[in-house]
């Protein structure tokens, strides 16, 4: 699973790493928690990549409100595109999830150990995830809320220690292939496990 992330990096290097034009202004958080508000990148009604904030726990749009989001965090990749909760946005709304780094921890209860993990290289990477819109049903006139969630796959044999699952990473090179909403989702969320992440840790 993937229940904290840290996204240090600035709007720049977010800008430059997954290429997009702007990035809106946000406070870097060492540790974000879900109903946190964070950068997703995903692919404009234009067709352009484009940056945006969106509220961490996905609510779909015929939910009776926000609190849907807070149990919507994960999505697990093995039925992300049939359940009711994911469907829709993962044939349609696909987005990368810039993170430095994600944790997971172990131990009993009140003894927990906190482990950071990330790639080797000091730079941001991405996680597939899927967003959603929601306007509050007692409130049409609203703005819309954006949400998204963090899809999981098992984990590898790095991560398998600490926990079995882990966050879906997609490689820089598969990046269009995710937004596209087009490629091949099986060939694409099979490889994911075997990205090369390290565990820093304990932190």
């Amino acid at each position: 699973m993937c229940g904290r992330y840290d996204l240090s990096s600035t709007p720049a290097a977010i800008r430059a790493h997954f290429r997009v034009p702007e990035v809106p202004e946000f406070a870097p958080n060492p540790d974000l928690r879900p109903t946190d508000r964070a950068p997703i990148v995903r692919v404009s009604r234009d067709g352009v990549r484009e940056c945006v904030l969106a509220r961490w726990g996905l609510v779909p749009a015929w939910a009776k409100d926000l609190a849907y989001g807070s149990r919507c965090f994960n999505a697990r990749s093995e039925t992300a595109a049939t359940l009711p909760s994911f469907r829709g946005a993962f044939r349609k709304r696909r987005c990368l999830v810039p993170v430095d780094a994600f944790f997971e921890w172990t131990g009993e209860r009140g003894h927990k150990t906190k482990w950071r993990i990330a790639f080797d290289e000091p730079a941001p990477f991405a996680l597939a995830g899927l967003w959603e819109w929601w306007r509050d049903p007692a409130a049409p006139d609203a703005p819309a809320v954006e949400t998204y969630t963090i899809l999981t796959t098992a984990a590898n044999a790095a991560i398998a220690p600490l926990h079995e699952r882990m966050p879906v990473i997609v490689p820089v090179d598969r990046h269009a292939e995710w937004l596209s909403a087009t490629g091949d989702d099986a060939g694409l969320l099979a490889g994911v496990g075997a990205e090369h992440v390290r565990i820093s840790g304990p932190v």
